[in-house]
């Protein structure tokens, strides 16, 4: 395959399992590309092309190039240390990180948008859930600007080795996962929920680590009430002040990766239980749906940094 093709199938499962809707997502691309028609030539220069074609930010090609990719790295930090290990391996051809580096890290907080349409399915207004993300989105945008963004792509540069990286394409694939099974098996007590976790093999083994599922906020013999995932996708964790709107809207539990410590006091602050499936755990769980894609076209796979590889292709 070629890094392209790698990247628009990426591009493509994202879409697919996106909670939005086919016609929310190209509304969004065509608003890009009315807003794009209407800048001046200077800043058509400074613009990002990709946002016309990929509705995630987060998600893209860092260092390109025209060869064929047999055999990839990937893991869920992918930076200078694991570059240099690829390039000393010297039979990999591309490498992939799953959390963003370079103009995907500083795009982080334009995907955060897709978290308020997600609310809106959860029954809180869109209009509370945008002006809870807003203050939100802000912080993100401040917080990762005075990141060395690109230094990691010069790394790669220097050692001219391709490279990409793939979040929220990869968390709406976890996210997706993770609401069928729930869906599926409609656990009525958080127990039940914690355990229905633990029968999947990333968190099995990230609990063998001391990593695993955890209740943040309830109790276990709590029922769950209506479950929603709402901090699995989305770029990074949202507002705390989110809870209480959602426990207005009748969601008993929330599903998330991580959680601060903020957002914990809020969620028992609003009765709402909060599951913690566990960030490296829960980011594997995309990763892998993803690389058993690229395994079934003969792509072969390294996995590296924190990465709990699992097959699911027969």
């Amino acid at each position: 395959m070629k890094i392209q093709e790698i990247y628009q199938l990426a591009i493509k499962l994202g879409k697919e399992t996106d909670f939005r809707s086919k016609e929310q997502i190209d509304l969004l691309l065509k608003r890009a590309n009315k807003s794009y028609s209407k800048l001046t030539k200077e800043e058509k220069e400074i613009f990002d092309i990709e946002n016309l074609t990929n509705p995630y930010a987060d998600s893209r090609i860092l260092v390109n190039t025209d060869k064929d990719i047999k055999r990839i790295m990937m893991g869920i930090d992918m930076k200078e240390a694991e570059l240099l290990l690829a390039d000393r391996l010297g039979n990999i051809d591309l490498v992939i990180s799953h959390h963003p580096v370079g103009i995907a890290l500083a795009g982080l907080d334009e995907v955060m948008e897709l978290q308020a349409d997600v609310l809106e399915q959860y029954g809180v207004p869109i209009n509370v859930a945008e002006g809870l993300l807003r203050k939100r989105i802000s912080e993100v945008a401040r917080g990762v600007s005075g990141s060395n963004h690109n230094r990691a792509v010069d790394a790669a540069d220097l050692l001219n080795m391709p490279y990409m990286c793939l979040h929220t394409v990869c968390d709406n694939l976890a996210a997706d996962f993770l609401k069928k099974i729930i869906e599926e098996n409609n656990p009525r007590y958080i127990n039940e929920l914690l355990g229905l976790l633990l029968e999947i093999p990333e968190y099995k083994e990230a609990s063998k680590r001391k990593a695993g599922p955890k209740l943040f906020a309830g109790s276990k013999e709590n029922r769950c009430g209506k479950i929603a995932l709402t901090e699995i996708t989305g770029g990074t964790e949202g507002s705390a002040e989110i809870y209480e709107r959602l426990a207005q809207a009748g969601i008993g539990t929330i599903i998330g990766m991580h959680m601060s410590e903020k957002h914990t006091e809020a969620a028992k602050k609003a009765h709402v239980n909060a599951v913690i499936a566990g960030h490296i755990s829960s980011d594997s769980i995309g990763i892998n749906l993803f690389l058993d894609e690229l395994e079934k076209k003969g792509v072969d796979v390294v996995p590296a940094s924190g990465l709990i590889r699992v097959k699911r292709i027969k």
